[in-house]
């Protein structure tokens, strides 16, 4: 809405800008609710064993595995393989408690 009084331009750019605010903390509480019960759901189930979570492509980890003993760089594996810097950590990790 336009006006030529300037009074009410400001007031509803105000009223506006308010409705904006609003709506955006609506939108992140709601955001925060549904993360938070989900969080709540997971823990629950596994507390009685009904989720176990993503089984690990051990294929994958087998191939990273060798590469990183025939002392590949990460970013060579990431090239090679097209898997993530983490999954790459993650078997480092677990070679190195294995040593």
């Amino acid at each position: 809405m336009k006006h030529s009084d300037e009074f009410t331009n400001r007031m509803l750019s105000a009223i506006n800008d308010l409705m904006l605010d609003l709506l955006a903390a609506v939108a992140r509480k709601d955001y925060q609710d549904r993360r938070r019960r989900q969080k709540d759901g997971i823990a629950k189930a596994l507390s009685s064993g009904l989720y176990k979570g993503r089984k690990e492509d051990t294929e994958l980890s087998k191939k990273i595995e060798m590469l990183l003993v025939d002392g590949k760089s990460y970013s060579m594996i990431l090239h090679l393989l097209g898997c993530s810097r983490g999954k790459i950590a993650k078997v480092s990790k677990r070679l190195k408690r294995e040593e």
